[in-house]
């Protein structure tokens, strides 16, 4: 059985999606995302996303990590499904429904609103999410912020001189987050203006990570630290994240199609 697909990324962080609206699609699995993610044997990618029909949103949309755990949300792919849709669209996630629109800056995703409970991110046992009293090394005294995954955020003088391949995963596994987490350090340069890494829970160290900048922004937002419309540069290009009176957060940057293609679903299974 032959698949096709369409290979996208947004600001560098890449994904393969398999349309399933019209066609049905083979039953997605943690080993078939996996085998397809890997960078040597498979398609490669970030991201897998799988687009199905909805009976709540226009479409829904699924994304599994590279090593085929299922996500909630994941941002710089709902831009790139933004863009493949090609209008105005209501997405389902498992996170709840994003609303994305194409416009002149690239697409623009509504996030929706973030959570801030401890039990929300969700963490192991009840603390201060604004500013946990925790530390791994070097890194200590984070924010956490849920926006359809969980984030846990370091602000810190220099992000790039932060070991990332060494402590994300000690962070991202560490039993206080019984979810596993994503890893963002962060360096505030401006009121407007954030510098970002991501070592992203099932992926690890990424281009960018659209629901890290959304979370970052969010916690350097609720510290003060910089104004409620930000631009957050990652190693693969820069985001702008608002945070309305609403409670709602939107992200805007670009998305691009790299190629088309189909695989062999025989050589997967």
């Amino acid at each position: 059985m032959q698949v096709p697909f369409v290979k996208m990324h947004g600001l560098g962080n890449d994904f393969v999606v398999l349309d399933g609206r019209v066609s049905p699609l083979p039953p997605m699995d943690a080993a078939l995302a996996s085998a397809l993610a890997h960078r040597h044997l498979g398609i490669g990618c970030d991201q897998l996303v799988v687009l199905e029909p909805s009976s709540v949103a226009d479409f829904k949309a699924r994304f599994f990590n590279a090593d085929g755990s299922e996500s909630g949300a994941c941002g710089n792919a709902s831009r790139a499904i933004g863009l493949l849709h090609g209008q105005p669209a209501r997405i389902e996630t498992l996170g709840g429904i994003l609303h994305a629109t194409p416009t002149d800056a690239g697409i623009s995703v509504d996030m929706g609103e973030p959570r801030f409970d401890w039990d929300a991110i969700p963490l192991a046992y009840a603390m201060d999410t604004l500013t946990m009293p925790v530390g791994w090394e070097e890194l200590d005294g984070p924010t956490a912020v849920n926006v359809g995954n969980p984030h846990v955020i370091f602000f810190t003088p220099d992000c790039h001189a932060v070991p990332m391949d060494r402590l994300g995963p000690i962070i991202e596994h560490d039993p206080l987050f019984p979810e596993r987490v994503n890893v963002n350090v962060a360096t505030v340069e401006s009121r407007s203006a954030i510098r970002l890494r991501v070592w992203e829970r099932g992926a690890g160290l990424t281009l960018a990570c659209g629901t890290g900048a959304c979370a970052t922004a969010v916690g350097a937002m609720r510290r003060g630290l910089v104004d409620r419309d930000v631009r957050v540069t990652l190693p693969g290009g820069t985001l702008r994240i608002q945070w309305g009176a609403d409670n709602r957060i939107t992200m805007t940057g670009p998305a691009t199609e790299s190629f088309r293609g189909s695989f062999e679903l025989a050589n997967y299974r």
